[in-house]
């Protein structure tokens, strides 16, 4: 009996031994500077915050899609006459792009906020600027009065594609989008204070709206929340008193939406990560091949279908909404073959191998590119686009002054004189930079000679009312950024930072060995 006890109050012992010893084990080591050997994240080192790679929540709309090498251009032959579309090889890096178009609803959000912000503030001119144009249904010829007066307002239209929308109002959405969002994220983390912001923003703050980059720059006045003014904040300055602003670095931000570019828009259409045979799990690696080239943005089967064929699909169901011939824009009653007179749905059809819909048909789509015929010769392998205007912040107004009227900061394009001395650049205007010529001193007679100009933006996709050759993502047409089609929307951007393979904490960039000493 006395040895068991004995035995007993061993165990015992071990267990707390153990239990001490795992304490310590897991008790979080503070990270070091490589540099200078400091601790990262230590108030006995003076705070200085370091966010660890992580798995950042992808913001709100958006899918991820993982880069790679395509051939980018025609897939099919030239019915058009034009060859605008040269077939090259180019990378892309990954990024990400919305799930679906943007929606009647989506933009309809956004007016109110206009109405809010800049109505309320006696800035109406700013939310007439951003009303799509509804008469791009009218027709002389045609009874469309309905959708002139119904397809943008109608809560049956909720869902559906908005169009009439510029280039200029796309990428105006896409910044008021970006704010929007950080604005949010920072409230959930009370560097905003939510009912102070959402009142002073919705009740005519003007100029004085939430900015992404004005609140970077300390340009915008922000009233933080309780949980940041707390000890409880984790963020703390060099004297350990809670930081009440955040820094892009703390990683609570979101990067810029934007309109992706026509390199990025083509390569998510094709939706080539399930043309990999060798990738068989997430786990695992695919193979570094290269698909066929498919004509449409889902795969060919062999051949290039535009209907199901699988048994047990629905039989004769088109693969996306467009326009099969004359008079012909959904076939006939009890036999529809795409359902779809005008655009549907923005979720309707099969989405591709990256799970974004209606990359083919249902309304084309505006991408960031400048459009020139010949920029597939021109235009960097990696990354390709046309269409930059490098600039700076106008500091010329002093600081405290770098907002404008929608109080965003102010810019201005980089002076040639600043750039002299540049080795990559030389010029803030890019968008004629090698534009088929070696001198770039490029003049398009625009009007006279051709309808090209430097506001020419390109647009891709195909549309319920085309054919289906412009439903190849090789395809490109061209329209001015002040105009806009019934015909013609939009989707959102973002690029990614880190890894090329993803934002998993596993995933690094490049590739890693096993260490090994070197034999004497």
């Amino acid at each position: 009996m006395q040895l068991s006890r004995i035995s007993q109050n061993i165990v015992l012992l071990l267990v707390v031994a153990g239990f001490a010893s795992s304490c310590s084990f897991f008790k979080k080591k503070p990270q070091k500077s490589n540099t200078t050997g400091w601790n990262y994240n230590d108030k006995n080192y003076g705070n200085f915050n370091v966010v660890n790679p992580k798995d950042i929540p992808t913001a709100p709309g958006l899918v991820f899609v993982q880069g790679g090498t395509f051939t980018m251009g025609a897939t099919q032959e030239d019915v058009m006459g034009d060859w605008n579309n040269v077939p090259h090889r180019v990378t892309v890096n990954s990024f990400f792009i919305d799930k679906a178009e943007i929606s009647n609803l989506n933009y309809r959000e956004y007016l109110y906020w206009l109405e809010g912000t800049f109505g309320g503030a006696g800035m109406d001119s700013v939310v007439v600027a951003a009303l799509p144009d509804t008469l791009v249904w009218r027709s002389e010829l045609a009874y469309n009065e309905p959708y002139v007066e119904q397809y943008f307002r109608h809560p049956a239209y909720n869902n559906y594609p908005v169009v009439g929308v510029t280039w200029k109002q796309a990428t105006e959405f896409c910044i008021w989008r970006t704010d929007r969002v950080n604005e949010l994220s920072l409230m959930d983390k009370g560097f905003l204070d939510k009912k102070t912001q959402i009142k002073k923003t919705l009740n005519g703050a003007g100029q004085d709206n939430f900015n992404t980059k004005a609140y970077l720059l300390g340009e915008y006045q922000a009233t933080p929340g309780k949980e940041v003014t707390s000890k409880k904040n984790p963020l703390k300055d060099a004297q350990g008193r809670p930081r009440t602003t955040a820094k892009f670095e703390d990683g609570i931000m979101f990067g810029d939406y934007r309109l992706p570019t026509e390199a990025e828009w083509e390569y998510a259409a094709y939706g080539y990560i399930l043309e990999n045979p060798q990738r068989k799990s997430k786990g695992t690696k695919g193979e570094e091949v290269i698909a066929n080239k498919q004509i449409y943005a889902w795969k060919n089967e062999g051949f290039d279908n535009i209907r199901y064929t699988k048994k047990g699909q629905p039989q004769g169901s088109f693969l996306a909404n467009f326009k099969r011939g004359s008079g012909d824009n959904m076939g006939v009653a009890g036999g529809l073959n795409d359902n779809a007179a005008i655009p549907a749905e923005v979720t309707s059809f099969q989405p591709n191998g990256f799970g974004i819909y209606n990359m083919s048909g249902n309304v084309n789509e505006w991408v960031a590119d400048v459009y020139r015929p010949t920029t597939g010769d021109d235009a960097d392998d990696f990354n390709p686009f046309r269409g930059n205007v490098f600039q700076q912040i106008d500091r010329s107004g002093g600081e405290g002054n770098l907002r404008d009227d929608k109080g965003r900061i102010k810019m201005v394009a980089e002076t040639d004189s600043s750039l002299r001395n540049r080795r990559n650049y030389q010029k803030a205007y890019a968008v004629n930079y090698l534009d088929g010529d070696s001198s770039s001193a490029v003049g398009y007679g625009y009007g006279i000679t051709t309808l090209i100009s430097d506001k020419s933006k390109v647009y891709k996709g195909g549309s319920w009312n085309d054919r289906a050759y412009w439903l190849s993502p090789g395809t490109r047409r061209f329209l001015e950024e002040s105009e806009s089609l019934s015909t013609l929307g939009f989707r959102c951007a973002m690029s990614h930072y880190g890894s090329a393979e993803g934002t998993s904490r596993k995933t690094k960039t490049g590739n890693f060995f096993p260490t090994r000493r070197n034999k004497r």
